[in-house]
């Protein structure tokens, strides 16, 4: 939120430097983003008339002027605002001059569709004073040529721009920040005057009647207006409108500045109606699925959980975010309906994204604005519609009631020392509250203390230590360090922490990138892949494509796949440590290690290279990456069930299951090709992913040592067989089979070729294993190798049907 140092003294009474005011801001929590003297960025620039403005004859949009800047001579300037005429006097920027608002320095010399152009004539958008870029910045005839602008205008303040965190409503007002520094001990706050304005009549417009069904959504708690006839609307005076300036506002008119200065200095956000163009009785109710043409020039569709204040012909203004064109002000507006009401800030956030619309109002409401200062916001307005546009006030039309808080706290002085190491005597901490708005009763050490109004934030000791501690200072929270431990530590990370860590590392050493994505997915993703349950969707969704927690990490990687093949990098290797959410209870949500490699991301590399032809990833890869990642974490896949039984995720028999027992590991697989269409993704797409918390938890202590590493001095024999199988038998049985045959000789089975031909058979396939014996005492006899040769035989024929390939 941005503020003028003369606007913040106009709340408070203090002698204190720029320096201390931004110091004191950040060490308040109402954090300091920048200090600006506009002054200085826009002190070059300076005060024109423009002679003459010609039709350029190259271009049917430009104009070529004979500008007067005070120098003595005319200056040629191609300009291209709608606006520039012969006659007018506007800002103009000498060559070498910075553009703030389009982030470049004036070059000399330009020529413009072979013009030379000497300077730039500026839009207030182009010196960061306002949004406005329709044209250039039409000055009074009586503006001194060769003036600096700064100097005319009376913008060289300072302008502070601090942020403003969701819970401080309070503080998004001018008003607010001044109480918070006067509680801090710089300067004194400056009453508002608050008082009533006398009415001179009844209301023409009735108070409006809520028409809220039961169970509807209500975002409307109290609407208090005032009908306000005989107005004089026109530009608003020059301070009001340097005073918006200064903040980036751009002035309108009297009636609409009025509400603006308002919203900013004390919090406030009110709405200004043309009560002659309201028909009929304005109520307050639900959308009902209607357009609504809003005051940003957009038609937006509404819905039934919208509230909208409306007439007999629609809408007239979506409820605390915008007003609508219809009912604007205008310089012709003779009588004004002017609206001051409180609302749900839940519900105003919820309309506000779904809408898109942000809106001053929205920022402010939806934070919580001080419910105490309905009416006396209305009477603040209309008694400057009068000082500024004259006219004569009706009696308020209000209806509904406002909701406070009420808030009443049992507070422990010692909890302010037990929390942050503060150490403020009973006295002092009574006196900061004090100071914040707060009302503490009661002696001893437990005060009962009354939240004021605006800080419905504060709901339990907690939030009143912190309000002590901010006013003390954070840099006064005392800094002690541990106990210095004189034993050996025990173990800090958890075990499913320290499993993220081990399955991160072995990802990135295989060559994968780390992804982080949304923990939110759109509700489609979801039931694809294994959720989608009414317990895991959003009751406030962010996005529309973001309304379901989500049951896997896959989504989001595969999204991330897209949008680097959409900009040319088609084989990436990805991967992903996070949580996922099976249901809504603790137990529901789990920590998943996914990868996902693509097109020819492979271990080995990926893309063209004139040595070899890189070949696209596949379910072995997928199946490679998990089964690194349990033996980084100690776990042997072959010690594991892994059955042919692909996620609904994965292409039909290019995929697999890894269980231990009952519960499942994880899956592995490629993508399915009717997926991998809908998501636009070219090639195959290799995925696996291990439910970490599914592995069983290691032991405290081993049952049993290490033995010691005993190499053989003997050299290994190894023995290739070929066995016909028929065509479903994994491959992996095989290999168990073979495995077993000799526990004590066999250290390793592989397959090195996989044969299907009509001469093997119909249905049938060759598959060729090389099986390593490692002697340990004496070198192996032809005998011995022939018995170890049969057993295997005999295994494989056994687990399999198959037979020895001769």
């Amino acid at each position: 939120m941005k503020f003028t140092l003369d606007w913040l003294r106009e709340h408070l009474d203090t002698t204190a430097s720029t320096e201390e005011i931004g110091t004191a801001l950040t060490a308040i929590g109402l954090e300091v983003e920048s200090i600006e003297n506009q002054g200085n960025a826009l002190e070059k620039f300076v005060v024109a008339h423009v002679v003459s403005a010609e039709r350029h004859p190259n271009s049917d949009h430009l104009n070529i002027c004979k500008v007067d800047a005070g120098t003595g001579e005319l200056i040629d300037v191609v300009c291209g605002a709608p606006n520039a005429r012969t006659g007018m006097k506007s800002v103009f920027a000498f060559p070498g001059t910075w553009i703030p608002g389009k982030d470049f320095e004036l070059k000399a010399g330009v020529v413009i569709r072979g013009a030379p152009s000497n300077g730039m004539l500026c839009s207030a958008a182009e010196l960061e004073l306002s949004n406005d870029h329709d044209g250039i910045i039409d000055l009074p005839a009586d503006a001194p040529v060769g003036a600096r602008y700064v100097d005319y205008a009376g913008i060289d303040g300072v302008v502070f721009d601090i942020a403003i965190t969701p819970n401080r409503g309070d503080a998004t007002g001018v008003y607010g920040v001044a109480r918070d520094l006067a509680a801090y001990g710089i300067g004194t706050l400056k009453e508002t005057n608050w008082t009533p304005v006398p009415s001179q009549g009844p209301s023409p417009i009735a108070p409006l009647p809520q028409q809220f069904a039961e169970g509807e959504a209500k975002a409307i708690r109290k609407f208090a207006g005032r009908y306000i006839k005989g107005v004089r609307n026109g530009p608003s005076p020059e301070w009001l409108q340097q005073r918006l300036k200064a903040v980036g506002l751009r002035p309108i008119n009297a009636i609409v500045d009025i509400t603006n200065l308002v919203s900013l200095g004390w919090g406030r956000p009110l709405h200004a109606y043309d009560a002659d163009k309201i028909v009929g009785q304005p109520v307050l109710r639900p959308a009902r699925n209607e357009p609504f043409d809003a005051l940003d020039n957009r038609i937006y569709t509404l819905d039934e959980t919208m509230t909208v204040i409306a007439d007999d012909q629609g809408p007239l203004c979506l409820g605390g975010v915008m007003g609508g064109i219809r009912s604007g002000v205008t310089e012709e507006t003779v009588n004004v309906f002017m609206e001051c009401a409180s609302w749900d800030p839940d519900l105003i956030a919820r309309t506000g994204r779904k809408t898109g619309i942000v809106s001053d109002a929205r920022y402010r409401l939806e934070r919580s604005v001080d419910p105490a200062l309905t009416e006396p916001g209305l009477e603040l307005a209309t008694r400057l519609v009068m000082e500024l546009c004259g006219g004569t006030p009706m009696e308020p039309a209000i209806s509904g009631e406002d909701v406070f808080p009420h808030t009443v706290i049992d507070f422990p002085l010692a909890e302010v020392k037990r929390l942050t190491g503060l150490d403020v005597d009973a006295a002092r901490i009574v006196e900061i509250l004090t100071r914040l708005g707060f009302t503490a009763e009661g002696e001893g050490d437990t005060r009962k203390v009354f939240v004021p109004s605006w800080r419905p934030d504060v709901t339990q000791k907690a939030d009143l230590v912190e309000e002590v501690m901010r006013m003390v200072g954070v840099d006064n929270v005392p800094v002690e360090p541990l106990p210095r431990l004189n034993h050996v530590a025990p173990r800090i990370l958890t075990t499913i922490q320290n499993r993220r860590r081990i399955a991160r590392r072995a990802l990135a050493v295989r060559g994968m990138d780390e992804a982080v994505t949304w923990s939110f997915i759109s509700h489609a993703e979801a039931v694809h892949f294994g959720g989608g349950s009414e317990a895991l969707q959003l009751a406030n969704p962010i996005a529309s494509d973001m309304t379901d927690m989500r049951p896997s990490l896959l989504p989001g990687l595969l999204a991330a796949a897209r949008r680097n093949g959409n900009r040319g990098h088609a084989d990436v290797a990805l991967f992903e440590v996070g949580q996922v959410f099976l249901s809504d209870t603790p137990d529901g949500q789990h920590t998943y290690a996914t990868g996902l490699r693509a097109g020819s991301a492979r271990l080995g590399g990926s893309g063209r290279h004139w040595q070899n032809r890189a070949e696209p990833v596949s379910v072995f890869d997928a199946k490679a990456d998990l089964a690194a990642v349990l033996d980084a974490l100690g776990y042997d896949i072959d010690k594991m069930q892994v059955l042919a039984e692909p996620a609904p995720w994965s292409h039909p028999g290019r995929g697999g299951r890894v269980a231990q027992g009952p519960k499942t590991i994880g899956w592995f697989g490629e993508l399915h090709p009717a997926r991998a269409a809908e998501l636009d993704l070219d090639g195959p797409v290799a995925m696996f992913e291990i439910d970490l918390d599914a592995l069983p938890e290691p032991r405290r202590k081993p049952t049993r040592t290490k033995p010691a590493l005993n190499l053989s001095s003997l050299m290994p024999v190894s023995r290739d067989f070929a066995f016909v199988v028929d065509q479903a038998v994994p491959a992996g049985t095989i290999l168990r089979a073979a495995r077993g045959a000799d526990k004590q000789l066999i250290t390793d089975v592989t397959v090195f070729d996989v044969f299907a031909g009509t001469h093997v058979g119909e249905g049938k396939k060759s598959v060729a294993i090389a099986v390593t014996l490692q002697p340990t005492e004496r070198t192996l006899t032809d005998e011995d190798i022939d018995k170890v040769s049969a057993a295997v035989v005999a295994a494989v024929t056994k687990s399999t049907g198959g037979v020895l390939r001769t």
